[in-house]
């Protein structure tokens, strides 16, 4: 089958052939790796005529899962030409096609290569979030290579090619083995640049401020203080410690906590024992669990949300929450379910039979459901590649996706950083506050307030106003006040029913004025309650009146 390829995707594919076959690309989530991984392996096998096996590594079932139905549904593989290994499968050798997990490939894959070239086929690895593949036990997926070097290759041998795919490359030693097993970095597509060529969703960002209890804060002081005389002490002894950054100067702390039993040796191992505390301090700050219920209770009722955490503990607790708040709308995914209960979690979920979906860090990749249009970072991670990965859950592009939404939150006491991606590329960004009761925007609740103002002077129906209160509490949260009059006056004509109406037009109404300081024209409304299953009345008589 031929796709119709991006230019970058055609860019990336011209300098992989000239490079001869070898090396990484790094482009965000989304933008189409795995179309111009499984292009490239048809064009490569046509160029070869028809001689290449094609070995593709991957670090989870779910993505193992994936990439089958792309070469399905995509390039129309059958799948007798489709071997699994791992995951309950057994290594199966002959087929054009075997998507392997990684803890498979550390000691089969290696073996199968080896075989096939030596009768003379050609073999391409397409290693899937590639910078797993560089620590501990994953390099053992490469050591056949140095088996298969140029000065030993006889005629009768095929040759080896590799595309590694990733959206973060890692830093420093991690980078350069890459690099060695895979190839060079031959293409890089940045957050910035799909965003720019509209291949990924355009999205709000909304950061969350949230507050520590009096008996957190203080434990968080407490913590502080100590990593902090602790800190001076370990300056003097380690040299470089303070002049190194983050993980670097943690690196040094580990290597000092891990040597003969000194001083020094336990006063790292303290310092890494206390700052992992006040690190699980921060991440189950109680604001987190309340402001997440808050948040929920205001999103639209039909809109599926992803919900990230960092600790199995707090997505539990927050999964017992909304289990009851929403009965059969929530589901739980964390590597202590068990497979076959998070493969029915997802499954549940992909088939939209549950709204929310509460998972840790099992789910920062291998998730493609591309209508998916909120997430919510409940607890975070300073982890660069890990925040863009949980971006990347909700930027994939489809028809009628208009944009999606991001919340993150963050305790502002602490020394969690205030911003999601500081160099991100997003339509909007809104600084939100968590008051212990309910989620504050200055600007938007000033505005929601002179607009309530004047529809409660006007002695109306409770049902209008009420009405009014639901349609304003769900715009706080979505940030639809902001796009333009003739946006807005395009998705009150598009509107499905009445309750989508009546929210467009109290954002239309929003939209009349900046910050609260001018009073809203708000129509006389028709007499009767609201009425959400009728039979909505012609766009012209919704642009007369308020559709309540």
């Amino acid at each position: 089958m031929k796709l119709n390829l991006y230019p970058w995707q055609k860019d990336c594919l011209e300098q992989w052939f000239r490079r001869g076959g070898r090396g990484i690309v790094q482009a965000v989530t989304g933008a189409g790796k795995t179309v111009l991984a499984l292009t490239a392996a048809q064009q490569l096998n046509r160029k070869l005529r028809q001689n290449l096996r094609v070995k593709i590594v991957v670090p989870t079932k779910a993505l193992q899962r994936q990439w089958e139905q792309a070469l399905k549904t995509f390039f129309f593989v059958s799948p007798g030409e489709i071997g699994l290994m791992g995951g309950g499968h057994s290594a199966v050798s002959g087929r054009p096609y075997t998507i392997c997990l990684i803890q498979s490939a550390r000691y089969q894959l290696a073996r199968q290569i080896l075989g096939e070239l030596r009768e003379g086929r050609n073999v391409l690895m397409l290693a899937d979030e590639c910078h797993h593949y560089a620590s501990g036990q994953n390099r053992l997926i490469f050591e056949f290579l140095s088996r298969i070097s140029e000065r030993n290759a006889g005629a009768s041998q095929g040759r080896f090619y590799s595309l590694g795919l990733t959206a973060t490359l890692p830093e420093g030693d991690d980078r350069e083995y890459l690099c060695s097993v895979l190839g060079p970095e031959l293409y890089t597509y940045s957050l910035r640049q799909a965003a720019g060529e509209r291949r990924i969703c355009e999205y709000d960002l909304f950061h969350i401020s949230l507050h520590f209890t009096p008996e957190e804060q203080e434990e968080y002081r407490q913590l502080s203080d100590q990593m902090a005389s602790l800190y001076r002490r370990l300056s003097r002894k380690l040299p470089g410690l303070s002049s190194s950054g983050q993980r670097d100067r943690f690196s040094l702390l580990r290597h000092a906590a891990a040597g003969r039993r000194d001083e020094l040796s336990r006063a790292a191992l303290l310092y890494l024992q206390l700052s992992y505390k006040r690190k699980n301090l921060v991440c189950l700050a109680s604001d987190r669990i309340q402001a997440a219920c808050a948040l929920i209770e205001r999103l639209p009722p039909g809109r599926q949300l992803l919900v990230f955490g960092e600790r199995i503990r707090q997505a539990e607790e927050l999964y017992k929450i909304l289990k009851q708040m929403y009965p059969q709308q929530t589901a739980c995914f964390h590597s202590q379910n068990g497979a076959l209960a998070n493969r029915n979690a997802l499954e549940r979920f992909r088939r939209r039979e549950v709204r929310i979906l509460i998972a840790c860090k099992s789910l920062d990749e291998g998730l493609d459901l591309p209508d998916l249009s909120a997430a919510l970072i409940l607890s975070g991670t300073s982890s660069q590649r890990q925040r863009i990965q949980r971006l990347g859950r909700i930027l994939r592009n489809t028809a009628g996706k208009e944009a999606a939404s991001l919340y993150y939150f963050h305790v502002e006491e602490s020394n969690e950083e205030r911003e999601f991606l500081p160099d991100g590329i997003t339509r909007r960004i809104f600084d939100l506050e968590y008051d212990g009761r309910i989620l504050r925007h200055p600007a938007y609740d000033r505005a929601a307030a002179a607009l309530l103002a004047q529809v409660r002077q006007r002695q109306i129906p409770r049902a209008f106003l009420t009405e009014t209160e639901r349609c304003l509490n769900t715009g706080s949260v979505l940030g639809d006040w902001m796009l333009s009059a003739e946006e807005l006056e395009r998705r009150l004509e598009e509107a499905a029913d009445r309750r989508q109406r009546n929210y467009w037009f109290c954002m239309r109404k929003l939209g009349q004025f900046t910050g609260g300081t001018e009073t809203p024209s708000f129509s006389h409304p028709p007499a009767q309650h609201p009425e959400p299953d009728k039979k909505h009345p012609s766009s012209k008589g919704i642009q007369q009146h308020p559709d309540f």
